[in-house]
């Protein structure tokens, strides 16, 4: 039978130039032509049973998705799906592309890694796998809890916080999947943090101060993302309205340039006229020494009015004094 062209073409063009050898077989074409195709020079053979037909391209997308293609079985329905880093990258939440080709198949299926390639196997799939985004990839919600797995307590706490404040995803959405998993490396820093985060904390740094400086040591509670119209209109981290105190989390959103600060330090003389003072805590203040930092903002909203007290929180060795 006559070669179906027009359906390889749209093969082609939605795999960024790749075929895989049963759609070619299913569209008529033999194996004697498809390895006339490799050995003549028009097509390389990328993996075993996927081609690329436009020689000469190289990029991420074609080589990432050659082994995808390698993945999957052939079936109607996808049976193998981009994870992990790699579906980061392709919601657009990574900018530069991973080395490692991260994919998830169904668990009954047994599909071997490679240099650079990672398979594992999911119980869970139906729910996995976003219905129509291409090349396949975990719902951003799994991708997201994925990449949190891989780094530390605050760095998940970034990852969740950045996609939340961009709207890419809800609170409710990251909390189901958490819930759906059997068990995820930073649940017990995700599940009480997420609410804390739909609450406006923009980064891990942020999270840490709501619950590691403020609440763990019973400062009262501030306004998250109050609006200022002082100057160019912008937003901050913590404000105590009633003692007119705002803390800012200088985490890693925002303030990674030296112009950054430059222009945070005049925001903060601008708010001086209001007599709303600026005070900016840091990294090292909220995960290394949260319990110094307490005090001291302690100490600023009690000579601001403050009538409450701190307590001593879990951690041990806790610098705040009994009582």
């Amino acid at each position: 039978m006559p070669v179906d062209w027009a359906t390889l073409r749209q093969h082609a063009n939605r795999q960024f130039d790749l075929l895989t050898r049963l759609q070619c077989l299913g569209a008529g074409m033999t194996d004697d032509a498809l390895q006339w195709r490799v050995s003549s020079g028009r097509w390389v053979r990328m993996r075993a049973g996927v081609f690329l037909t436009k020689p000469g391209r190289v990029d991420w997308h074609v080589t990432a998705t050659a082994d995808l293609l390698g993945c999957l079985s052939g079936a109607p329905a996808a049976d193998a799906a981009f994870c992990g880093r790699s579906a980061h990258y392709l919601w657009g939440l990574e900018r530069k592309p991973p080395v490692i080709t991260e994919v998830v198949v169904p668990y009954e299926r047994a599909v071997a890694s490679g240099p650079r390639l990672k398979v594992r196997r999911s119980v869970r799939w139906e729910d996995l796998v976003h219905d129509t985004a291409y090349p396949w990839r975990t719902t951003l919600p799994a991708t997201l809890l994925d990449v949190a797995a891989q780094g530390s307590a605050t760095d998940a706490l970034a990852t969740v916080a950045r996609a939340v404040q961009k709207e890419l995803v809800s609170v409710g959405q990251l909390r189901a999947e958490l819930a759906a998993r059997q068990g995820h490396r930073h649940s017990r820093v995700l599940g009480p943090a997420l609410a804390d985060v739909g609450d406006g904390a923009q980064s891990g740094a942020e999270v840490l101060y709501v619950r590691d400086v403020e609440r763990a040591h019973g400062l009262p509670a501030a306004t998250r993302q109050a609006p200022s119209d002082r100057g160019a209109r912008r937003y901050h981290d913590n404000e105590y309205t009633q003692f007119g105190l705002i803390v800012e989390v200088d985490g890693r959103l925002g303030h990674e340039q030296w112009q950054d600060r430059v222009k945070d330090g005049r925001r903060d003389r601008q708010l001086l006229s209001t007599a709303r003072a600026t005070t900016r805590v840091f990294w090292a203040d909220v995960a290394v020494m949260p319990c110094e930092t307490a005090a001291d903002i302690g100490a600023v909203l009690r000579a601001r009015g403050w009538r409450g007290r701190l307590r001593r929180c879990r951690r041990s060795g806790c610098s705040v004094p009994a009582g």
